[in-house]
């Protein structure tokens, strides 16, 4: 006789802990960004609403959205999943993000302020912190706030919404935590010549260490396992669907 049916991660996250106010939609949302489900992970649809104790109606909302967003897929009679994507789409939104990073960072140069540098020296260290931690997702999260504080002076609001989108998509297979920790300290080098140019208002010298940077992360992401669940295969070519 089989034994009792395991809840999934999931359900597991969203029934042990508090959650913060926003609903099905935030929460999911931001379960998904913190990689603390895998993609290719289902999302029940029942469970999620006996979760929040809710209908179906507004779970079926929430994920409609976070379709749209790019981080859930719905396959025909199979449900709804976190979104996986092929190693080549995952190399195309780092494509995307390096165009809107090197627009981004020109401008922030010419729009800085002192308070602006400042933030961005608070993130640096906090990204040491991770670096000497050891921790894979820290580093992941912290790298990030680093690259925004560079670029967040640009006020540019409409490219800073696209990144944060198109950033939202990666998320999920959490990259940066499957690097070992020499590809990390060597990524970390290059954060501290993005500072000094970025303090200095460098702009050619800025983008440069940034090029040279997102090449070796590109690199570092394109020597991940890819027959290990990480990414969808190829041969499948897997797509949202109403």
């Amino acid at each position: 006789m089989p034994g009792p049916r395991r809840r999934s991660i999931l359900i597991s996250l969203l029934t042990d802990r508090p959650r913060a106010p926003g609903g099905p939609q935030h929460e999911l949302r931001r379960i998904i960004l913190d990689g603390q489900v895998p993609p290719g992970s289902a999302i029940p649809v029942d469970a999620v609403a006996a979760a929040f104790g809710v209908s179906r109606i507004p779970v079926r909302e929430a994920l409609m959205t976070l379709i749209g967003e790019g981080l859930v897929d719905h396959r025909p009679n199979g449900g709804y999943r976190v979104a996986m994507m092929t190693a080549h789409e995952f190399a195309e939104i780092y494509l995307v993000r390096e165009a809107l990073e090197t627009a981004g960072l020109r401008a922030a140069v010419d729009r800085a302020c002192g308070d602006d540098d400042d933030q961005a020296k608070e993130a640096l260290r906090a990204l040491d912190e991770a670096i000497h931690a050891y921790d894979g997702r820290l580093y992941h999260r912290e790298s990030r706030r680093f690259h925004l504080a560079l670029i967040r002076p640009c006020r540019m609001r409409r490219l800073l919404h696209m990144l944060d989108l198109a950033w939202n998509q990666t998320e999920p297979l959490q990259p940066m935590s499957h690097l070992d920790s020499s590809e990390r300290e060597q990524l970390h080098a290059d954060h501290a010549g993005m500072l000094e140019a970025f303090c200095a208002r460098d702009a050619e010298a800025l983008t440069a260490v940034f090029a040279t940077h997102h090449h070796r992360l590109q690199t570092a992401i394109g020597a991940l396992p890819q027959d290990t669940g990480l990414f969808e295969p190829e041969d499948i070519q897997f797509r949202s669907s109403m």
